[in-house]
């Protein structure tokens, strides 16, 4: 770190330009093939500006130009690894985590760059962040328990490779929720499993269901065998939904949505809406695991990103049953604002 303070007290202007040409890597890493229109357009910058980036990026071998638009180079991706490493360094990564982790009652905290607010590469990131975690992780033999979500569902993708565990099995936590079948948990349990070349189990049932049928449901022999395995799991990995924005999932309309908001929910996990000091104000009737059902699983990896799901991650994480946090520069930094950390 002492070194790269000395840089930029040298050559102030350097975070700035590494800053702007990260953002453009990112932006190409991720959209590619892309037009300097379309880079503009996404990074609030003009095409004469975004032009000059793209020609000193291209004489560097660092990106490639095709009829399509821009794609980076293999030299390209392997530059904006080492890039995304110091970025950590530049933004004192480090000191967000722990002092996070102190104040959240968090056994670790993985920040990774950007908002996912802002950019939507940030999700990639997330992901990526938490496919490297897994892996470290995840031993032989180990059951693994999934939740939904497009942010697992890019975690779903992003794990591969030749160094992974054997036998993984992998469970999903809760039952179907919304129209969107590809980010169930069922669907990630599935994809998961096939990129560790493991096995999977399915929850074939909704996750919202009407009181009167839950406990005929969960007593169905098949339901209530994988739920009884989610809650051996050695591993858990979940993401944090706004209380808004999984209300309106649940189909709420919008007097119960305000109904809600008004009982100060601000985030939601496990069929559960929180306030943001971690208490329970609403409690839904859902199939899968429960939220003290955490208490006895070894290890808990909770992941969201997005400035605007800070006071629902801090929400969740009041409940004490967080190991691991993986999350964005958005939410640390607004989280720090909030809990008054300097």
């Amino acid at each position: 770190m002492d070194s790269l303070v000395a840089l930029q007290q040298l050559v102030p202007e350097l975070g700035e330009v590494l800053e702007r040409r990260y953002r453009l890597l990112k932006m190409i890493q991720s959209e590619a093939p892309v037009g300097r229109r379309f880079i503009a357009a996404k990074l609030g910058s003009s095409e004469r500006v975004v032009r000059g980036e793209l020609d000193v990026l291209r004489e560097q071998g660092l990106v490639v130009s095709s009829s399509l638009g821009v794609h980076l180079s293999l030299q390209g991706e392997k530059v904006l690894m080492v890039v995304q490493a110091l970025m950590r360094e530049f933004r004192d990564f480090e000191y967000l985590e722990q002092k996070l982790a102190e104040a959240l009652g968090v056994g670790k905290m993985i920040i990774v760059p950007g908002d996912v607010d802002s950019n939507t590469s940030g999700n990639r990131d997330l992901a990526e962040a938490t496919a490297r975690y897994l892996k470290e992780v995840l031993k032989n033999g180990d059951v693994l328990a999934v939740s939904g979500g497009t942010t697992l569902a890019r975690v779903a993708e992003s794990v591969s490779g030749h160094d992974l565990p054997k036998d993984i099995t992998v469970v999903p936590i809760r039952g179907g929720l919304g129209e969107d079948a590809r980010i169930h948990a069922n669907s990630i349990a599935v994809s998961l499993a096939e990129s560790l070349r493991g096995s999977y189990r399915q929850l074939h049932a909704p996750e919202d269901v009407s009181p009167c049928y839950l406990e005929q449901i969960i007593s169905e022999p098949r339901i209530r065998e994988v739920i009884a395995l989610g809650r051996r799991a050695d591993v858990l990995v979940h993401g944090i939904g706004t209380a808004e924005e999984m209300a309106k999932r649940r189909g709420f309309d919008d007097a119960s949505l305000m109904e809600l908001i008004a009982e100060g929910a601000v985030g939601e996990a496990f069929g559960c809406y929180f306030d943001a000091y971690g208490n329970i104000v609403r409690n839904t009737t859902s199939v899968g695991l429960r939220l003290e059902d955490l208490e006895k699983i070894p290890l808990v990896i909770t992941v969201g990103g997005g400035r605007s799901k800070a006071w629902a991650v801090m929400s969740v994480l009041a409940r004490g049953y967080c190991d691991v946090c993986i999350t964005d520069e958005g939410v640390a930094r607004r989280l720090m604002s909030i809990k008054d950390i300097t």
